[in-house]
């Protein structure tokens, strides 16, 4: 093998570019000439290719985003945009393909895979939704982000003496909700792998205020519904004074975690290692904190449901 690209697809995640630096470091260190595509499988069309250097990933390991820039491209789903894909990598002597993104984008990996071209993905994605790994890069960095937001809107919650709800990205998974409910002491966590009645959600706020609880923070995920009309609903069922953040893109931006960044470095190094021993097909990943290979359609025939236990956890200790 003598030429890799890396290319980062989907929504980006903090922690992508640790991965891209890892992987052309770790590339450029084994002899192999690295290629990014910019743009993802977008650029992939356009054929837009760069060469990448040491120098080129400098400074970047600290950063959120993707140097490399990120699209969605329905295009590239049909087989038409497929066969250009295809031919922009044999012609540019292209023999293996890195993909950083989330499941979207490794069901474009795997069309190459099988029309013969090496692919390995790499698990990136904030909703932390890919089964068959531990963690997927960016979501430690956005669990944090959402805490921090939570801490912050506790403090005028307390002086207000009001009862915020809160709602958080995820797309269809509650993981972001689940482990940011948890760690930021949330009174209720609505999550869509759980189904849930906003009465319950009435009830437990009643109950805080009987004791004398005069402020209270509602979690909900992006896939368990609107977080302004459950604020809705709590202000006309029980005359409080409540307000809403939806806090948005904001979860996918800042510094990635040193989790992110460690677990970015060994994603990115491996998947080099593994297009040098001819795996395709295939997810960088780890289970039980050891690197393995998974090919993509384990992954697909899989499904990551949130840990319920924990959801049991937020649920006692928000009594």
């Amino acid at each position: 093998m003598k030429k890799i690209a890396v290319l980062t697809s989907g929504g980006d995640a903090p922690g992508m570019n640790p991965g891209i630096r890892a992987v052309v470091r770790a590339g450029i260190y084994h002899g192999l000439e690295v290629v990014g595509v910019r743009h993802g499988y977008a650029g992939l069309l356009r054929g837009d290719f760069i060469p990448m250097t040491l120098e080129s990933v400098g400074d970047i390991v600290q950063r959120g985003g993707t140097c490399l820039y990120t699209a969605r491209c329905p295009e590239f789903m049909t087989p038409e945009g497929q066969q250009l894909g295809f031919e922009h990598l044999r012609q540019s002597g292209i023999e293996a393909l890195i993909v950083f993104g989330g499941d979207g984008s490794f069901h474009g990996a795997l069309r190459l895979h099988e029309m013969g071209i090496q692919t390995i993905g790499v698990p990136s994605t904030i909703d932390n939704d890919i089964a068959c790994c531990d963690l997927t890069i960016g979501f430690d960095t956005a669990v944090q982000t959402v805490i921090e937001a939570i801490d912050k809107i506790r403090d005028t919650a307390t002086s207000h003496e009001r009862t915020y709800v809160v709602e958080v990205m995820g797309r269809s998974a509650g993981h972001i909700a689940l482990q940011a409910g948890l760690a930021g002491g949330a009174e209720s966590v609505l999550i869509p792998e759980v189904p849930y009645q906003l009465e319950d959600v009435i009830k437990r706020l009643e109950r805080g205020i009987a004791r004398g609880k005069k402020h209270s923070i509602i979690v909900i995920a992006e896939g368990a519904g609107s977080g302004v009309e459950v604020g809705q609903y709590v202000r006309e069922h029980t005359g409080l004074d409540v307000r809403v953040t939806v806090l948005g893109h904001v979860q996918r931006g800042g510094a990635p975690t040193a989790t992110d960044r460690v677990l970015a470095s060994r994603l990115g190094a491996y998947a080099v290692n593994l297009c040098m021993a001819g795996e395709s097909g295939k997810m960088a990943a780890t289970q039980n904190g050891e690197l393995c290979a998974v090919p993509f359609e384990t992954v697909f025939n899989s499904v990551r449901a949130p840990e319920m236990s924990v959801y049991q956890l937020a649920d006692i200790l928000s009594i």
